[in-house]
Protein backbone atom coordinates (compact mmCIF):
# COMPACT_ATOMS: atom_id res chain seq x y z
CA UNK A 1 0.00 0.00 0.00
CA UNK A 2 1.31 3.52 -0.53
CA UNK A 3 1.34 5.71 2.24
CA UNK A 4 1.14 9.31 2.40
CA UNK A 5 3.04 11.62 5.21
CA UNK A 6 1.78 15.26 5.19
CA UNK A 7 1.91 18.33 6.80
CA UNK A 8 5.74 18.07 7.83
CA UNK A 9 8.88 20.01 7.70
CA UNK A 10 11.40 17.92 5.62
CA UNK A 11 15.17 17.90 5.48
CA UNK A 12 15.14 16.66 1.85
CA UNK A 13 18.48 15.87 -0.07
CA UNK A 14 18.86 17.76 -2.98
CA UNK A 15 21.73 17.71 -5.93
CA UNK A 16 23.51 20.84 -3.73
CA UNK A 17 22.83 19.30 -0.27
CA UNK A 18 19.99 19.65 2.24
CA UNK A 19 17.14 21.57 1.14
CA UNK A 20 14.06 21.89 3.68
CA UNK A 21 10.76 22.10 3.14
CA UNK A 22 8.96 23.91 5.40
CA UNK A 23 5.04 22.14 5.06
CA UNK A 24 5.33 19.17 3.21
CA UNK A 25 4.63 15.72 1.69
CA UNK A 26 6.09 12.68 1.60
CA UNK A 27 4.91 9.57 -0.34
CA UNK A 28 5.82 6.10 0.08
CA UNK A 29 5.74 3.12 -2.04
CA UNK A 30 6.09 0.11 -0.13
CA UNK A 31 9.35 0.39 0.77
CA UNK A 32 10.87 3.30 -1.14
CA UNK A 33 10.00 6.88 -1.55
CA UNK A 34 8.39 7.85 -4.07
CA UNK A 35 7.43 11.50 -3.43
CA UNK A 36 8.67 14.66 -1.75
CA UNK A 37 7.29 17.95 -2.23
CA UNK A 38 5.20 21.27 -0.65
CA UNK A 39 1.85 20.08 -2.96
CA UNK A 40 -0.05 17.22 -1.86
CA UNK A 41 -0.23 14.23 -4.36
CA UNK A 42 -2.87 11.62 -4.98
CA UNK A 43 -3.09 8.29 -4.92
CA UNK A 44 -2.00 7.41 -1.71
CA UNK A 45 -3.87 4.72 0.03
CA UNK A 46 -2.68 5.82 3.76
CA UNK A 47 -2.14 9.59 5.37
CA UNK A 48 -0.53 10.08 8.17
CA UNK A 49 -0.68 13.28 9.44
CA UNK A 50 2.81 14.30 10.62
CA UNK A 51 2.21 17.86 11.80
CA UNK A 52 5.16 19.68 14.51
CA UNK A 53 7.45 16.91 13.25
CA UNK A 54 10.27 17.46 10.95
CA UNK A 55 11.47 14.29 8.91
CA UNK A 56 14.96 13.80 8.39
CA UNK A 57 17.28 10.78 7.07
CA UNK A 58 17.32 7.95 9.28
CA UNK A 59 20.13 7.79 11.31
CA UNK A 60 23.15 5.83 10.51
CA UNK A 61 25.26 4.07 13.77
CA UNK A 62 28.24 3.08 11.91
CA UNK A 63 30.60 1.80 14.91
CA UNK A 64 29.10 0.20 17.72
CA UNK A 65 29.48 -2.98 20.30
CA UNK A 66 25.22 -3.19 20.82
CA UNK A 67 25.83 -6.23 23.55
CA UNK A 68 27.42 -3.71 25.97
CA UNK A 69 24.48 -2.17 27.39
CA UNK A 70 24.42 -4.60 29.81
CA UNK A 71 28.00 -2.84 30.74
CA UNK A 72 27.02 0.74 30.53
CA UNK A 73 28.89 2.64 32.53
CA UNK A 74 31.60 0.19 33.88
CA UNK A 75 35.09 1.06 34.10
CA UNK A 76 33.78 4.70 34.21
CA UNK A 77 37.08 6.79 34.16
CA UNK A 78 39.94 4.84 32.94
CA UNK A 79 42.05 4.90 29.92
CA UNK A 80 41.07 3.02 27.35
CA UNK A 81 43.99 -0.09 27.59
CA UNK A 82 43.01 -0.43 31.67
CA UNK A 83 39.50 0.09 30.82
CA UNK A 84 39.42 -2.90 28.12
CA UNK A 85 41.83 -5.24 29.63
CA UNK A 86 41.29 -4.91 33.63
CA UNK A 87 37.26 -4.41 33.38
CA UNK A 88 35.69 -5.14 29.99
CA UNK A 89 37.46 -8.49 29.32
CA UNK A 90 36.18 -9.66 32.79
CA UNK A 91 32.66 -9.28 32.49
CA UNK A 92 32.80 -10.29 29.05
CA UNK A 93 34.28 -13.62 29.80
CA UNK A 94 30.74 -14.22 31.98
CA UNK A 95 28.18 -13.28 28.83
CA UNK A 96 26.50 -16.25 27.57
CA UNK A 97 24.46 -16.29 23.80
CA UNK A 98 21.30 -15.25 26.26
CA UNK A 99 22.67 -12.64 27.90
CA UNK A 100 24.23 -10.72 24.32
CA UNK A 101 20.75 -11.47 22.87
CA UNK A 102 19.28 -9.28 26.03
CA UNK A 103 21.85 -6.75 25.40
CA UNK A 104 21.46 -6.53 21.51
CA UNK A 105 17.84 -6.25 22.21
CA UNK A 106 17.88 -3.35 24.70
CA UNK A 107 20.80 -1.32 22.16
CA UNK A 108 18.06 -2.23 19.60
CA UNK A 109 15.10 -0.20 21.65
CA UNK A 110 17.42 2.70 22.50
CA UNK A 111 18.63 3.34 18.39
CA UNK A 112 15.31 3.15 17.42
CA UNK A 113 13.88 5.56 19.85
CA UNK A 114 16.23 8.28 19.30
CA UNK A 115 16.16 7.94 15.53
CA UNK A 116 18.96 5.42 14.44
CA UNK A 117 18.02 2.97 11.08
CA UNK A 118 20.73 1.38 10.78
CA UNK A 119 23.85 0.34 12.63
CA UNK A 120 27.34 -1.32 11.76
CA UNK A 121 28.00 -3.87 15.37
CA UNK A 122 31.17 -5.67 16.34
CA UNK A 123 31.16 -8.48 18.89
CA UNK A 124 31.06 -12.25 20.01
CA UNK A 125 28.07 -14.32 19.33
CA UNK A 126 26.92 -12.06 16.55
CA UNK A 127 24.46 -14.97 15.89
CA UNK A 128 22.16 -13.44 18.54
CA UNK A 129 21.90 -9.73 16.95
CA UNK A 130 21.63 -11.14 13.71
CA UNK A 131 18.21 -12.44 15.05
CA UNK A 132 17.33 -9.88 17.35
CA UNK A 133 17.73 -7.36 13.94
CA UNK A 134 15.79 -9.84 11.47
CA UNK A 135 12.94 -9.56 14.28
CA UNK A 136 12.95 -6.12 15.23
CA UNK A 137 12.90 -4.73 11.54
CA UNK A 138 16.02 -2.44 11.77
CA UNK A 139 18.84 -2.60 9.44
CA UNK A 140 22.68 -3.24 10.44
CA UNK A 141 26.28 -4.57 9.26
CA UNK A 142 27.30 -7.02 11.73
CA UNK A 143 30.17 -8.91 12.13
CA UNK A 144 32.81 -11.33 14.08
CA UNK A 145 35.99 -9.75 15.79
CA UNK A 146 39.24 -12.05 15.08
CA UNK A 147 41.40 -12.03 17.62
CA UNK A 148 44.76 -13.92 18.32
CA UNK A 149 46.34 -13.23 21.76
CA UNK A 150 49.05 -16.51 21.07
CA UNK A 151 51.90 -15.91 18.47
CA UNK A 152 51.99 -19.55 18.06
CA UNK A 153 48.80 -20.58 17.11
CA UNK A 154 48.58 -21.91 13.14
CA UNK A 155 46.34 -19.32 10.61
CA UNK A 156 43.79 -22.23 10.01
CA UNK A 157 43.41 -23.33 13.99
CA UNK A 158 41.99 -19.79 14.84
CA UNK A 159 38.20 -20.53 15.72
CA UNK A 160 37.38 -16.65 15.61
CA UNK A 161 38.30 -17.18 11.57
CA UNK A 162 35.84 -19.55 11.53
CA UNK A 163 33.24 -18.55 13.40
CA UNK A 164 33.33 -15.06 10.41
CA UNK A 165 33.23 -17.23 7.83
CA UNK A 166 30.18 -19.28 9.11
CA UNK A 167 28.05 -15.89 10.08
CA UNK A 168 28.98 -14.81 6.51
CA UNK A 169 27.91 -17.83 5.09
CA UNK A 170 24.26 -18.11 7.15
CA UNK A 171 23.39 -14.71 7.35
CA UNK A 172 24.40 -12.40 4.63
CA UNK A 173 21.59 -10.48 3.04
CA UNK A 174 19.35 -12.03 5.27
CA UNK A 175 15.51 -9.65 6.02
CA UNK A 176 15.92 -8.99 2.07
CA UNK A 177 18.99 -7.30 2.71
CA UNK A 178 18.37 -5.71 6.18
CA UNK A 179 20.69 -7.31 7.48
CA UNK A 180 24.58 -7.49 6.12
CA UNK A 181 27.79 -9.40 7.78
CA UNK A 182 31.14 -7.57 7.75
CA UNK A 183 34.71 -9.10 8.10
CA UNK A 184 36.47 -8.00 11.51
CA UNK A 185 40.00 -7.96 12.87
CA UNK A 186 39.39 -6.53 16.39
CA UNK A 187 42.79 -3.98 16.14
CA UNK A 188 46.27 -4.33 15.60
CA UNK A 189 47.25 -4.70 19.29
CA UNK A 190 45.02 -7.94 19.74
CA UNK A 191 45.71 -9.92 16.49
CA UNK A 192 49.03 -11.38 15.02
CA UNK A 193 50.33 -10.32 11.29
CA UNK A 194 50.14 -13.95 10.23
CA UNK A 195 46.25 -13.98 11.51
CA UNK A 196 45.46 -11.13 9.72
CA UNK A 197 47.23 -11.85 6.87
CA UNK A 198 45.54 -15.04 6.46
CA UNK A 199 42.35 -13.54 7.00
CA UNK A 200 42.54 -10.41 5.07
CA UNK A 201 42.86 -13.03 1.81
CA UNK A 202 39.78 -14.87 2.72
CA UNK A 203 37.56 -11.36 3.04
CA UNK A 204 39.29 -10.70 -0.21
CA UNK A 205 38.11 -13.71 -1.84
CA UNK A 206 34.25 -13.28 -0.70
CA UNK A 207 33.83 -9.72 -1.62
CA UNK A 208 33.91 -8.66 1.79
CA UNK A 209 33.52 -4.95 3.60
CA UNK A 210 36.57 -5.23 6.50
CA UNK A 211 35.14 -3.67 9.79
CA UNK A 212 38.84 -2.50 12.75
CA UNK A 213 39.75 -0.39 15.15
CA UNK A 214 42.46 1.74 14.60
CA UNK A 215 44.84 4.58 15.83
CA UNK A 216 42.03 4.80 18.68
CA UNK A 217 44.84 5.73 21.39
CA UNK A 218 48.27 7.66 21.32
CA UNK A 219 49.96 4.28 22.65
CA UNK A 220 48.76 2.22 20.20
CA UNK A 221 49.54 4.22 17.56
CA UNK A 222 53.02 4.68 19.03
CA UNK A 223 53.34 1.35 20.13
CA UNK A 224 52.74 0.01 16.82
CA UNK A 225 55.69 1.94 15.39
CA UNK A 226 58.05 0.36 17.96
CA UNK A 227 57.08 -3.42 17.60
CA UNK A 228 56.83 -2.89 13.66
CA UNK A 229 58.36 0.23 12.06
CA UNK A 230 55.13 1.64 10.67
CA UNK A 231 51.49 2.79 11.78
CA UNK A 232 48.70 0.68 12.04
CA UNK A 233 47.31 1.88 8.97
CA UNK A 234 50.58 0.81 7.42
CA UNK A 235 50.48 -2.70 9.35
CA UNK A 236 47.26 -3.04 7.82
CA UNK A 237 47.89 -2.12 4.08
CA UNK A 238 51.10 -4.01 4.16
CA UNK A 239 49.18 -7.41 5.19
CA UNK A 240 46.11 -7.03 2.53
CA UNK A 241 43.62 -6.04 4.85
CA UNK A 242 42.78 -2.93 2.70
CA UNK A 243 43.04 -4.98 -0.61
CA UNK A 244 39.12 -5.39 0.09
CA UNK A 245 36.23 -2.18 0.64
CA UNK A 246 37.73 -1.71 4.50
CA UNK A 247 36.25 0.76 7.38
CA UNK A 248 38.22 2.05 10.51
CA UNK A 249 36.92 2.87 13.64
CA UNK A 250 38.03 6.20 15.86
CA UNK A 251 41.27 6.75 13.71
CA UNK A 252 41.87 9.60 17.03
CA UNK A 253 46.09 9.38 15.67
CA UNK A 254 46.10 8.81 11.96
CA UNK A 255 48.95 10.84 10.33
CA UNK A 256 48.59 12.41 6.54
CA UNK A 257 50.70 9.82 5.51
CA UNK A 258 48.19 7.18 7.06
CA UNK A 259 45.32 9.82 5.22
CA UNK A 260 47.22 9.18 1.95
CA UNK A 261 47.09 5.37 2.72
CA UNK A 262 43.26 5.06 3.51
CA UNK A 263 42.59 7.54 0.40
CA UNK A 264 44.23 4.83 -2.25
CA UNK A 265 42.46 2.47 -0.54
CA UNK A 266 39.14 3.77 -0.22
CA UNK A 267 39.44 2.86 3.22
CA UNK A 268 36.25 5.10 5.54
CA UNK A 269 37.02 6.76 8.52
CA UNK A 270 34.20 6.58 11.53
CA UNK A 271 34.48 9.20 14.40
CA UNK A 272 33.02 8.18 17.61
CA UNK A 273 33.34 11.68 19.40
CA UNK A 274 31.74 11.69 22.83
CA UNK A 275 34.07 7.29 23.32
CA UNK A 276 37.13 9.32 22.63
CA UNK A 277 36.99 12.03 24.66
CA UNK A 278 35.62 9.82 27.77
CA UNK A 279 38.07 7.90 27.37
CA UNK A 280 40.53 10.64 26.95
CA UNK A 281 42.14 9.34 23.75
CA UNK A 282 41.90 12.55 21.81
CA UNK A 283 40.29 14.40 19.25
CA UNK A 284 39.98 12.84 16.21
CA UNK A 285 41.42 14.91 12.71
CA UNK A 286 37.90 14.99 11.65
CA UNK A 287 38.65 17.93 8.87
CA UNK A 288 41.72 16.94 7.76
CA UNK A 289 40.24 13.72 6.61
CA UNK A 290 37.19 15.10 5.08
CA UNK A 291 39.77 17.26 2.98
CA UNK A 292 41.79 14.67 1.97
CA UNK A 293 38.99 13.19 0.60
CA UNK A 294 38.04 10.51 3.12
CA UNK A 295 34.54 9.09 3.43
CA UNK A 296 34.09 9.96 7.21
CA UNK A 297 30.88 8.47 9.42
CA UNK A 298 29.26 8.34 12.87
CA UNK A 299 29.28 6.38 15.44
CA UNK A 300 28.74 6.22 19.21
CA UNK A 301 30.85 2.93 20.00
CA UNK A 302 29.23 0.87 22.79
CA UNK A 303 27.47 1.68 25.59
CA UNK A 304 30.13 0.91 28.31
CA UNK A 305 32.61 3.93 26.59
CA UNK A 306 29.59 6.48 25.71
CA UNK A 307 26.84 5.22 28.07
CA UNK A 308 24.34 6.04 25.45
CA UNK A 309 23.44 5.28 21.59
CA UNK A 310 21.96 8.47 20.89
CA UNK A 311 23.32 9.33 17.34
CA UNK A 312 21.86 12.60 17.97
CA UNK A 313 23.85 13.16 20.48
CA UNK A 314 27.18 12.22 18.55
CA UNK A 315 25.84 14.37 15.84
CA UNK A 316 25.93 17.16 18.43
CA UNK A 317 29.01 16.92 19.44
CA UNK A 318 30.68 16.11 16.18
CA UNK A 319 29.52 19.35 15.12
CA UNK A 320 30.96 21.42 18.12
CA UNK A 321 34.50 20.23 19.58
CA UNK A 322 36.30 20.44 16.33
CA UNK A 323 35.55 24.09 16.18
CA UNK A 324 36.32 24.46 19.99
CA UNK A 325 39.83 22.57 19.72
CA UNK A 326 40.80 24.20 16.66
CA UNK A 327 39.64 28.03 17.68
CA UNK A 328 37.29 28.05 13.88
CA UNK A 329 33.95 27.94 14.06
CA UNK A 330 33.73 27.02 10.43
CA UNK A 331 35.60 23.65 11.02
CA UNK A 332 32.75 21.40 10.46
CA UNK A 333 29.48 22.64 9.32
CA UNK A 334 26.38 21.11 10.39
CA UNK A 335 25.40 20.01 7.17
CA UNK A 336 28.69 17.81 6.69
CA UNK A 337 27.95 16.64 10.45
CA UNK A 338 24.70 15.63 9.17
CA UNK A 339 25.87 14.18 5.80
CA UNK A 340 28.39 12.02 8.20
CA UNK A 341 25.42 10.54 10.29
CA UNK A 342 23.48 9.67 7.48
CA UNK A 343 24.49 8.87 3.79
CA UNK A 344 28.03 8.58 4.68
CA UNK A 345 27.60 5.51 7.37
CA UNK A 346 25.12 4.45 4.29
CA UNK A 347 28.12 3.87 1.96
CA UNK A 348 29.76 2.56 4.52
CA UNK A 349 27.73 -0.13 5.27
CA UNK A 350 27.54 -0.88 1.29
CA UNK A 351 23.89 0.23 1.25
CA UNK A 352 23.56 2.95 -1.37
CA UNK A 353 20.12 3.14 -1.38
CA UNK A 354 19.65 4.84 1.56
CA UNK A 355 20.76 7.72 3.74
CA UNK A 356 18.87 10.28 1.97
CA UNK A 357 15.50 11.53 1.98
CA UNK A 358 14.83 11.38 -2.00
CA UNK A 359 12.69 9.82 -4.46
CA UNK A 360 13.96 6.30 -5.13
CA UNK A 361 15.17 6.31 -1.76
CA UNK A 362 14.83 3.04 0.67
CA UNK A 363 11.66 4.80 3.47
CA UNK A 364 14.22 4.72 6.19
CA UNK A 365 13.35 7.63 8.24
CA UNK A 366 13.21 9.40 11.62
CA UNK A 367 10.61 11.94 12.87
CA UNK A 368 11.87 14.83 15.25
CA UNK A 369 9.34 16.63 16.99
CA UNK A 370 9.55 20.51 16.88
CA UNK A 371 7.01 21.24 19.18
CA UNK A 372 9.56 21.24 22.50
CA UNK A 373 10.81 24.45 23.82
CA UNK A 374 13.83 23.53 22.96
CA UNK A 375 12.87 23.45 19.26
CA UNK A 376 11.18 26.93 18.73
CA UNK A 377 11.71 29.20 16.63
CA UNK A 378 13.41 27.19 13.81
CA UNK A 379 14.78 29.67 12.25
CA UNK A 380 17.72 26.88 10.57
CA UNK A 381 16.72 23.81 10.40
CA UNK A 382 20.44 22.02 10.22
CA UNK A 383 21.44 24.04 12.98
CA UNK A 384 18.66 22.60 15.13
CA UNK A 385 19.06 19.51 14.39
CA UNK A 386 22.49 19.40 15.31
CA UNK A 387 22.82 21.94 18.26
CA UNK A 388 19.38 21.48 19.54
CA UNK A 389 17.44 18.60 19.17
CA UNK A 390 17.77 15.47 21.42
CA UNK A 391 16.90 11.90 21.10
CA UNK A 392 13.58 11.91 23.16
CA UNK A 393 12.18 14.54 20.70
CA UNK A 394 12.47 11.71 18.45
CA UNK A 395 8.43 10.41 17.97
CA UNK A 396 8.53 7.99 14.79
CA UNK A 397 11.28 5.85 13.35
CA UNK A 398 10.43 3.91 9.95
CA UNK A 399 12.78 1.69 7.84
CA UNK A 400 11.39 0.19 4.74
CA UNK A 401 8.17 2.47 4.70
CA UNK A 402 7.96 0.33 7.93
CA UNK A 403 6.85 1.90 11.31
CA UNK A 404 9.54 0.31 14.20
CA UNK A 405 9.03 3.09 16.77
CA UNK A 406 6.26 5.37 17.24
CA UNK A 407 5.55 7.41 19.99
CA UNK A 408 7.28 5.76 22.84
CA UNK A 409 5.62 2.23 21.21
CA UNK A 410 7.72 -0.65 19.80
CA UNK A 411 5.20 -1.87 16.75
CA UNK A 412 7.96 -5.05 16.55
CA UNK A 413 9.04 -5.94 19.27
CA UNK A 414 7.51 -6.48 23.51
CA UNK A 415 9.60 -4.15 25.07
CA UNK A 416 8.39 -5.11 28.40
CA UNK A 417 9.42 -8.71 27.70
CA UNK A 418 12.82 -7.47 26.95
CA UNK A 419 13.22 -4.97 30.46
CA UNK A 420 13.31 -8.24 32.33
CA UNK A 421 15.64 -10.47 30.43
CA UNK A 422 18.02 -7.27 30.94
CA UNK A 423 17.34 -7.24 34.68
CA UNK A 424 18.05 -10.98 34.42
CA UNK A 425 21.03 -10.76 32.86
CA UNK A 426 22.43 -7.92 35.28
CA UNK A 427 21.60 -10.13 38.17
CA UNK A 428 23.50 -12.60 35.97
CA UNK A 429 26.73 -10.54 35.05
CA UNK A 430 26.86 -8.54 38.97
CA UNK A 431 25.86 -11.03 41.56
Amino acid sequence: MRKLLSNCAILASGDEGFEFIEKGFLGIDGDTIDYIGGEKPIGYGEERDMSGAMLIPGLVNAHTHTPMTLLRGVGSGLPLQSWLFDTVFPIEDRLTPALIRAGSELAILEMLSTGTTSFTDMYMEPGETAEAVLASGIKANICRPVQCFDPSEPVEENFRVRESLALYDKYHNAGNGRLKVDFCVHAEYTCTAPVVKYYAALVRERGGNLHIHMSETKKEHGECMEKYGVTPAGWFAGLGAFDSRAFAAHCVWVTEEDMEIMKKYGVSAVHCPSSNMKLGSGFAPVRRMLDAGLNVALGTDGAASNNNLNMLEELHLASLIHCGYTGDPTTLKPAEALKMATVNGARLQGRGDTGQLRVGKRADIAAVSLTAPHMRPNLDPLSLLTCSAQGSDVVMTMVDGRVLYDHGKFPTLDAERIYRDVDTAVGALYK
